[in-house]
């Protein structure tokens, strides 16, 4: 798949196979590709925890929240919660900020993950207090970005942006609508 086509069905999927299970041995490749990405000044201070065994699932998912434009949804229910997560830390002990290396390595993550057929949403709205208490997460990392994963149990399509509009949506059929901006509107010429 050329990399035009990975971004396109790389989206944000909320619904999942919930008991079509990732390896272990698949999300540490995925945990690889952040590992050989850009870090800012090449600190590389991002730590991850995987997540794949079905009682931790458990445990993570309460410490999301989903889709704040869908105001009558709650996230995914059973069944279609993610089969995997990895959350991405930052090492107070390497470094006190990390720019933009978590956003770096989610994409890499993701678009891999993409190119072995899943799918998965960056999650930042994290109960970090419940999160670091119920995962004994040390107190040293910085709980900064939660990749939900699994296999896409939706369809997920990009519209044009209509009047402004930039609030995704779910239409009768269930299909998740993500609008974008057009090129012109992105492209200054000076």
């Amino acid at each position: 798949m050329d990399i035009s086509n990975l971004v396109l069905k790389n989206r944000s999927y909320r619904r999942f196979y919930q008991d079509e299970r990732i390896d272990r041995e698949q999300l540490v490749e995925l945990v690889n590709l952040a590992r050989l990405s850009a870090s800012g000044s090449n600190k590389q201070a991002l730590k991850f925890i995987i997540v794949n065994d079905p009682s931790k699932c458990e445990i993570v998912f309460p410490s999301t929240a989903w889709a704040g434009y869908l105001t009558d949804w709650d996230g995914p229910g059973k069944g279609e919660q993610p089969s995997a997560y990895i959350i991405i830390l930052g090492d107070n002990e390497i470094s006190e900020s990390f720019g933009v290396d978590h956003g770096i390595a989610a994409q890499s993550m993701l678009l891999g993950a993409t190119e072995k057929g899943y799918g998965g949403c960056i999650i930042g709205s994290i109960k970090k207090d419940k999160l670091r208490q119920d995962l004994n997460i040390p107190s040293r990392y910085e709980i900064l970005l939660i990749i939900a994963m699994g296999k896409p149990r939706e369809k997920v399509v990009i519209d044009e942006v209509k009047e402004g509009d930039i609030k995704y949506w779910r239409d009768e059929k269930d299909i998740h609508h993500v609008p974008k901006r057009s090129l012109d509107d992105l492209i200054i010429d000076l």
